[in-house]
């Protein structure tokens, strides 16, 4: 029998989400005066910055001894290989076709869950997976332009797209453990450590930066790493990660939203049509997707 997800766990998917969604126009901008990989660095330098300040404020408590090497994982997948994979494929690929390729995501992390952790979806679920990934397909075989099946900057969105499920089946045993900021910090702060090898490049690149890129990046950090990871964070120690992950699929609506008003990005007809059928597919699997286990 599918189980009903809670109002507080609605609300914080849905707003991480809408941050997440903005982070697509978010990186186009950052990208007008950052390479891809200080881009990522200036992001997830402020959000560590900002989790640190709250870590010492709060008294922290670190990490198990045991729980370090799952943590670094989650971290490299989640963080630092995410990341830099999308920056450097959205300097080729538009803020709303990477957006539908990673929505792809929720597909590998149902396999994986079921592999796993032995999660199990309804029938409805995996259909309504199915007609998710069609609106995708009809999102990316015809709204995306530009010759992007054959766009080798597309294959780095869509590795991005699998580290995220390996981040997601990863974490889900981590959260019983730990809060949703306690791990998000730790993420953040493992999967950034990485990125210092950008350091020299961002320190060139900063003075000649505009503003906008600069605050762009300052966005990023805050909005979409910080606050949106925490939320997210909460939401998948609620739900399985196949559940949790299958959110993703609205994401490419309000990105494209987003790119059309931020950097001007117009939405094309399969880019609506192949929206709504995410939109079906989503909510059909967040509705009746999830089993409830009974004893």
């Amino acid at each position: 029998m599918p189980e009903k997800i809670e109002a507080r766990t609605l609300a914080s998917v849905t707003i991480a989400l809408v941050l997440w969604a903005s982070a697509f126009a978010g990186i186009k901008a950052g990208l007008t005066g950052f390479g891809p990989g200080e881009l990522a660095l200036l992001r997830f330098g402020t959000a560590s910055l900002v989790l640190l300040a709250y870590g010492f404020l709060t008294r922290m408590r670190m990490p198990r001894r045991a729980d370090v090497g799952r943590l670094l994982a989650a971290g490299l997948f989640g963080i630092t290989a995410y990341h830099l994979c999308l920056n450097f494929g959205e300097t080729n690929v538009s803020a709303s076709a990477a957006s539908l390729i990673i929505a792809s995501g929720p597909v590998f992390t149902a396999i994986l869950a079921h592999m796993k952790l032995g999660e199990r979806l309804t029938w409805w679920g995996w259909l309504g997976i199915a007609i998710a990934f069609s609106g995708v397909a009809v999102l990316t075989l015809g709204g995306s332009g530009g010759g992007l099946a054959f766009e080798p900057a597309a294959i780095l969105v869509l590795a991005a797209a699998m580290s995220t499920a390996i981040y997601f089946v990863i974490s889900k045993p981590l959260l019983d453990r730990y809060g949703a900021l306690e791990f998000t910090s730790y993420c953040i702060w493992f999967g950034t450590l990485p990125m210092l090898v950008f350091l020299p490049g961002l320190v060139a690149q900063l003075p000649s930066a505009s503003s906008s890129a600069i605050s762009s990046a300052l966005y990023l950090g805050v909005f979409p790493g910080a606050i949106a990871y925490v939320l997210y964070s909460h939401t998948l120690s609620k739900l399985p990660a196949s559940i949790a992950s299958s959110f993703l699929y609205v994401q490419p609506v309000t990105a494209t939203v987003i790119a059309w008003l931020w950097i001007h990005e117009v939405p094309t007809l399969p880019t609506l049509v192949g929206g709504a059928l995410a939109l079906v597919g989503v909510g059909l699997t967040t509705a009746r997707g999830r089993q409830r286990i009974t004893t």
